[in-house]
């Protein structure tokens, strides 16, 4: 079985394919295991976080397709065209069983290629409403997956199923204590994770500077700031005194998010469609803010956390002023964090990286009982 994953330019696409694709293997242990190749977006991260995954990396030219202006969005029409017609050589080499996408405008030009080639496409849209990426693809799709039952509005299709959304095995094993250990935390102090996402946030990151010196004071922070903004920020940090800077963990990556979830007890992140999943499977309670792009933005992930009352949803027009009392409150309120876990605990599905590898299977077998 051959299997190609793509969609990408930022981890939130990248992410949950690698997680089907370790499901995948994990299917066949005493079997024949199966053949997989990622097509990614050139010159981004893709490469490096398929790479840790031991999975074989092809590159193809890729644009964002939704710009603020004419010229770019030209661009992006021509690098898909460009991506499309690579990915037609990649896949006509590789000869996939099927095809899945993930979303993001590195996933357009394959999935364009797969369906030209006759090959079964499945999409999963990660987040509560579809970007213009797997609206386009939902229309020529083989199977539509989501990650959470509104997302089903966004691709009206006969073709939709709700799978959840693929998180990988550490972000439901991870223990308290240890991942306390792993990271250099105190075992008791109250710690805060801020993270941006995979990119970073700059908004988040100088918002966290006005509450960081009163909150060290109280506990640790751990900070995935992204690498564009790591430099100024560990400048930011040095100024800090000696005491309350052991207390601030700057990273601007970390891989191991799955111990930086188990370890805090409160999250402020970004919305984008891996919160649908990471924040369940940790059980994490989380202050979300959204973030806002040329033409959408995060905002319908964090209102579907917020209204099952697992999070809460915090505007990027009021993160200056209202993210330090905001924090401050949950932190103290120890049982409206318990019915935040509770709630979460009922989002998580911990069988949708395996249904996802199921359901590959099944389109695999599919075609191959198609008369040649």
């Amino acid at each position: 079985m051959r299997v190609v994953f793509c969609g990408g330019g930022t981890g939130g696409h990248v992410y949950p394919a690698l997680t089907v694709a370790r499901a995948l293997r994990d299917a066949c242990p005493g079997g024949e295991p199966p053949e997989l190749l990622y097509v990614g977006v050139k010159g981004k991260m893709d490469a490096e976080l398929v790479a840790r995954e031991g999975v074989a990396f092809s590159g193809v030219t890729a644009r964002p397709l939704r710009t603020g202006d004419f010229t770019g969005t030209a661009r992006g029409a021509l690098a898909a065209l460009a991506g499309t017609l690579e990915a037609r050589r990649v896949l006509a080499r590789f000869r996939p069983d099927v095809v899945f996408a993930t979303g993001g405008y590195g996933s357009v030009g394959v999935g364009l290629a797969a369906r030209l080639l006759g090959r079964p496409l499945l999409v999963f849209l990660p987040d509560v409403a579809a970007g213009l990426a797997v609206r386009l693809l939902a229309k020529v799709a083989t199977r539509v997956a989501v990650a959470v039952p509104p997302a089903l509005s966004s691709v009206p299709s006969p073709k939709r199923v709700v799978t959840g959304y693929p998180v990988r095995p550490e972000f439901f094993g991870a223990e308290r204590g240890r991942a306390r250990e792993q990271l250099g935390l105190h075992p008791e102090m109250p710690v805060l994770l801020v993270s941006g996402a995979s990119t970073g946030a700059n908004r988040l990151n100088r918002a966290l500077l006005g509450l960081a010196p009163d909150f060290l004071r109280l506990g640790e922070v751990v900070h995935v700031c992204g690498r564009a903004d790591e430099a100024w920020l560990m400048a930011e940090r040095d100024k800090l005194e000696p005491e309350l800077r052991a207390r601030y963990h700057l990273y601007g990556y970390l891989h191991d998010m799955a111990a930086a979830m188990a370890a805090a007890d409160l999250a402020v992140m970004r919305s984008g469609g891996s919160t649908l999943g990471e924040l369940p499977a940790a059980g994490l309670p989380a202050v979300l803010v959204p973030g806002e792009y040329e033409g959408w933005d995060q905002s319908p992930n964090a209102r579907y956390l917020e209204a099952e009352g697992a999070a809460v949803v915090l505007p990027q027009a009021r993160l200056e002023a209202e993210l330090k009392p905001t924090v401050m409150a949950l932190l103290g309120d120890g049982e409206r964090r318990r019915h935040m876990r509770e709630a979460l605990a009922r989002l998580a599905r911990p069988q949708a990286a395996a249904d996802l590898a199921a359901l590959l299977v099944q389109m695999a077998g599919d075609r191959a009982k198609v008369p040649a």
